[in-house]
């Protein structure tokens, strides 16, 4: 943990709401309904991920799984906050916050249609450093348990947080100044990205799993292409995740902690806070799409308030994303068992995000018990920049 303030020149971060609470059990959002077939199917249609045993009931009826199934990524999509809740915790007036990263550990148990989600959460940690971006520039730490309704651990995730001063980040104008115009793509273009995509669907639309034996290091995954990016696509991901819909949660804290963070404010910037208040009465004051922190994601104006430039995508998405990736290519005998991903820049409009993995180890004994393989996994933008780079460990059947 660092010092409770920290400077770049004149530019000061005030971390004293933060301190206290390190190392805290806090609340947040708990929905109030179990996971539908309609969730499950929202949330793969948002991900642009078209696997049937997500969607397609007779596909699924007819699979080991006896019906619909969702996959591993939905976690976070029944969670409260992009699960980043535990990341964003203390007051820091003036501030914005971006994702910097995920890490996911997934024990085993599928979600179903029927299912429900709780989420224990702790603040882990934060340090400061200063970066060309915003100056003083807090990466927070906070974890996310989510049992079933059995009392079962499905998934802990760990999420980072970045948190800086709005104000500051829109003076040094940093994507300004480099982020290329937003691209204008070619129909003999679009037909490229389009043929990518298609080649990538069809490569185990079955879900046949990769047998551990037959898979050798420097084995490259399919490629995979998602984009272009638009506001469309941004405004469709943001309502995938069921918290976002009026009236689908409610607030908790957890027991015997002093002073809980659950929904105070995080001091956002002018003009980026919802009106807890008057949403009691009209809910659009308490939707993304419309106020609060997430209007950048679709709204070049608000965006380069908060020194993006222009509209771009979540963090959640794109760890979502990846888990996506790789349980596609593992089928349905294969699991993903870990995978950490940092998050080097945003998906920003009218980009591509190109996707391409690689084995780089094989593991026959774990402390898992299974073996596992190691795949290294890089999204990419289409003039190369990197926009993700993970390590995962996957679960694959032997024999």
């Amino acid at each position: 943990m660092s010092s409770s303030a920290a400077a770049s020149d004149t530019v000061q971060l005030d971390l004293s709401d933060v301190d206290p609470r390190v190392g805290q059990l806090v609340g947040g959002g708990q929905l109030w309904d179990p996971c539908s077939s309609s969730d499950i199917r929202r949330w793969v249609m948002a991900m642009d991920y078209p696997n049937p045993v997500h969607w397609d009931e007779d596909f699924a009826r007819a699979s080991k799984f006896g019906g619909l199934v969702a996959p591993q990524s939905i976690a976070v999509g029944l969670d409260y906050g992009h699960g980043c809740q535990p990341a964003c915790v203390g007051r820091i007036p003036g501030s914005h916050l971006i994702f910097g990263g995920e890490e996911w550990w997934h024990y085993g148990p599928r979600i179903r249609p029927g299912d429900k989600l709780f989420q224990e959460r702790r603040f882990h940690d934060y340090k400061v450093a200063d970066t060309k971006f915003a100056g003083p520039t807090m990466f927070s730490r906070g974890d996310t348990i989510h049992r079933n309704q059995h009392g079962v651990a499905v998934a802990k995730a760990r999420s980072t947080a970045i948190r800086y001063l709005a104000a500051e980040a829109e003076k040094r104008g940093m994507y300004a100044e480099k982020l290329p115009p937003k691209p204008k793509w070619t129909p003999a273009q679009l037909a490229e990205i389009e043929k990518i995509r298609m080649d990538w669907i069809l490569s185990n639309r079955l879900g046949v799993s990769p047998r551990f034996d037959e898979v050798d290091i420097g084995d490259r995954l399919p490629r995979r292409v998602i984009g272009p990016h638009s506001i469309a696509t941004f405004a469709t991901e943001y309502r995938a995740f069921v918290f976002n819909a009026w009236g689908s949660y409610h607030w908790v804290a957890p027991e015997g902690v002093a002073d809980p963070w659950m929904n105070q404010d995080p001091g956002w910037t002018e003009g980026f806070g919802f009106d807890e208040e008057g949403a009691l009465i009209d809910p659009r004051k308490r939707d993304g799409l419309y106020v609060g922190p997430s209007r950048g994601h679709i709204d070049d104006e608000k965006a380069d308030e908060i020194g993006m430039a222009r509209a771009y995508g979540y963090g959640a998405t794109m760890g979502a994303w990846v888990t996506d990736y790789l349980a596609f290519w593992a089928g349905h005998d294969g699991f993903v068992r870990h995978v950490k991903s940092v998050f080097r820049g945003p998906a920003f409009e009218g980009d591509v995000t190109y996707f391409d993995g690689e084995v780089v180890d094989k593991q026959p004994e774990t402390t898992w018990g299974v073996p596992l393989v190691q795949v290294k996994l890089r999204l990419a933008n289409q003039d190369g920049a990197v926009v993700v780079d993970a390590m995962a460990e996957v679960e694959l059947p032997l024999g």
